[in-house]
């Protein structure tokens, strides 16, 4: 099996917490589908894609992005960044930058080091990010600036970044989470496609159960920091994701783990 990415006997406690966030993670993702990280609040799902896009460090266990091992102790080389991208749930945008500039900042990685500091893109990189703005339906916006832009347009923006990029392995955390519900189908049906057309994998994380079915081929559970199921979304059934909902422990007492 070609994966994406690949964990084994992973834990990992932020500091000054009383509880792990992750606990004996184990967790198989295959290449070039769309999965769904699904579960409560509080669950780990936000630790887990940090994990992944290598930004945790002390973690214990084996964890292995497109191929390379990560380092508990060390960030990712730098040639190796670009290869995964992030949706952020609170959009990290540039507020009084233009949309155009912010999708080019998904081109600092792939540019040489003192390119990118003098912030100089090729006319490849404007190409590129003039493809991700028209993926996204935002070809029209690229002179507005962020902060005049609705929730759902910047969430587009986000993504057009993430896509300038040119990932492999697409991580969103609670991507529509801040939209209703006729915009979060509209925006996980763009990052969904848009991973699908370029080859890429995606990754996103879910409290909401038929959202993950209409979006994911696959389903991964999480609950208390531990992976409870990773199945095809149509082997999912109603007992399984009820159960992953049941009961869940109250966060207080939990520390840092309140991070879903």
């Amino acid at each position: 099996m070609n994966l994406a990415a690949q964990i084994d006997d992973l834990s990992f406690a932020h500091p000054g917490a009383d509880l792990p966030a992750l606990e004996k993670v184990s967790l198989l993702v295959p290449a070039g589908e769309s999965a769904a990280l699904l579960g409560p609040s509080g669950a780990g799902k936000t630790t887990l894609l940090a994990l992944l896009d290598g930004r945790l460090r002390g973690w214990r266990g084996r964890v292995s992005v497109l191929g390379a091992s990560l380092d508990p102790d060390q960030p990712p080389l730098r040639r190796l960044r670009p290869d995964t991208g992030f949706v952020f749930q609170e959009f990290a945008l540039v507020e009084r930058s233009t949309v155009l500039r912010n999708v080019l900042n998904g081109r600092l990685g792939r540019m040489p080091p003192l390119r990118a500091f003098l912030g100089s893109p090729t006319a490849r990189d404007v190409e590129v990010a003039h493809r991700a703005l028209a993926d996204c339906g935002i070809a029209d916006l690229a002179e507005r600036r962020v902060d005049s832009l609705s929730g759902g347009q910047r969430q587009r923006v986000a993504i057009a970044r993430c896509l300038a990029q040119e990932p492999r392995l697409i991580l969103a955390d609670e991507p529509v989470s801040n939209l209703d519900p006729a915009r979060a189908g509209e925006i996980l049906a763009l990052l969904t496609e848009a991973a699908r057309v370029r080859g890429a994998t995606a990754l996103f994380s879910s409290h909401q159960p038929d959202l993950a079915r209409r979006f994911a081929q696959r389903i991964i559970g999480i609950r208390g920091g531990r992976i409870t199921f990773n199945v095809p979304t149509s082997e999912l059934n109603d007992d399984t994701t009820a159960d992953l909902y049941r009961e869940v422990e109250p966060m207080s007492g939990r520390g840092l783990r309140a991070v879903s």
